[in-house]
């Protein structure tokens, strides 16, 4: 059984520092124009990608180029003149899912590693064939794939690298093949602008019918025929007026939004099966994200490589995440029953909340750079690469040597006693406090 890549999101700079500092083996990065995050994307030039994959290779670890869409032809235009000072950074692969832009890149660059993206649908095995025909040297399988089916590709296919999503934001569309913010909000989820419509907070408006039997919102002081007590329009607060109409019928009503993914738990099967990496989604999640994911799934693989029983706290850790409610996708059809309180993911604002970044220690005092309140006698716990030890502090004193009561939130810096049993490495640290509700669980 070999052991699995762990790779994990990179936005940022401070991305791909925070990933590898928590045991990420590699991690990917897109250039905003020709991958599928446009917004929050720090890898936005040449040099920007050229010292991403410097520093990775400077740290014998992976970096992998997303260059995904689905392009139109204006994007086919200037595609290879784009890429070419980039590859010449030498990125380790190039995930892509356009039939169209792989063969060109393969005509022009043919020793250039490529792995197919999610984007392209890759469920059977004899699409994975097809790839490996092609020259491509690893398939990132999609989403809606159960474990047998998984399994079977592996048989068949021996030759090809696998890659299985393990973490993360599900897409209500088939792996992120989405028309909803195109439609919705002209911008195409397929062009990497995705305004995530389907996570949107919608409410109920009072309706009732118009002449023709269309819904209209009674609100307004419309001419309203009847009232349906099955039938409701939605409106989201930030577009006022932009009603939508949603039926409910006796299974209830489901609105779009996905739970997250996370199969911790299949670490060990994953890998016996010869899942050649395991991949953590959330390029435009927080540092905090990536520093918890990427530690909990490098314990999980580690510890599957040593032969050790899951941990089922290893599930605990993951829930100190804020969340939409876990599931583990389609890996199972039928959960065994100790996973049960798990999957209704109840605790969708997280057990943990983080309140600072660790700026600086001596012998005495931990200094926090402040990003949420918090208060003496809280029950926290710190993050670090080296580990994780949970404490209360009794004081607190700003910068100035005064005591405080509380810190207030973000933009104040203040210091508390240095903790027993602190590890050694506090760069890429953080602070966080564990809500009482989980606390007292």
């Amino acid at each position: 059984m070999n052991t699995p890549e762990l790779l994990a999101p990179a936005g940022t700079p401070e991305h791909l520092e925070t990933a590898f500092a928590y045991g990420a083996d590699a991690v990917y990065a897109g250039q905003p124009r020709y991958s599928l995050r446009v917004r929050n994307n720090s890898f936005k030039d040449v040099a920007a990608l050229g010292a991403g994959i410097e520093r990775a290779h400077d740290l014998g670890k992976q970096f992998y180029l997303v260059s995904n869409i689905a392009p139109h032809n204006d994007k086919v235009r200037s595609y290879l003149r784009d890429l070419e000072p980039v590859l010449e950074q030498k990125p380790d692969a190039l995930i892509m899912s356009d039939p169209g832009l792989i063969m060109l890149v393969r005509e022009k660059w043919p020793d250039q590693p490529i792995h197919l993206s999610v984007q392209a649908n890759a469920v059977n095995w004899a699409t994975v064939e097809f790839w490996r025909r092609q020259g491509i040297s690893r398939v990132i399988l999609s989403r809606e794939l159960a474990l047998n089916e998984i399994r079977e590709i592996r048989d068949r296919v021996p030759e090809m690298e696998l890659e299985v999503f393990v973490h993360g934001a599900l897409c209500m569309a088939y792996s992120g093949r989405c028309l909803l913010s195109g439609y919705m909000n002209h911008r195409d989820a397929n062009q990497g602008a995705c305004t995530n419509a389907c996570r949107w907070n919608y409410k109920q408006v009072q309706h009732g019918h118009d002449q023709t039997g269309d819904l209209i919102a009674t609100c307004g002081g419309a001419d309203v025929q009847e009232f349906a007590p099955k039938e409701i329009l939605l409106e989201e607060p930030n577009r006022p007026g932009g009603f939508i109409p949603a039926y409910e019928d006796e299974h209830g009503t489901y609105i779009m939004n996905s739970k997250d993914l996370r199969a911790v738990q299949h670490v060990a099967e994953l890998a016996k099966m010869g899942v050649h990496s395991l991949k953590i989604e959330g390029r435009t999640k927080s540092t905090y994200y990536v520093a918890r994911t990427t530690q909990v799934y490098r314990r999980a693989i580690d510890e599957a490589m040593q032969g050790k029983p899951f941990d089922m706290n290893l599930m605990n850790e993951l829930e100190a995440l804020s969340n939409r409610g876990y599931t583990e996708g389609f890996l199972r059809r039928h959960m065994p029953r100790e996973y049960q309180t798990y999957e209704q993911g109840s605790s969708f604002l997280g057990t943990q909340q983080v309140v600072g970044t660790i700026t600086d220690a001596d012998d005495q005092w931990l200094t926090i750079d402040v990003k949420n309140k918090f208060a003496p006698g809280d029950h926290l716990e710190l993050i670090s690469p080296a580990g994780n030890i949970q404490f209360s502090a009794s004081i607190m004193e700003n910068r100035n040597g005064q005591a405080m009561d509380y810190a207030p939130g973000s933009g104040h810096i203040v210091r508390i006693p240095k903790p027993a049993d602190l590890p050694e490495t506090l760069e890429h640290s953080y602070l966080t406090r564990i809500l009482p509700s989980a606390h007292s669980n």
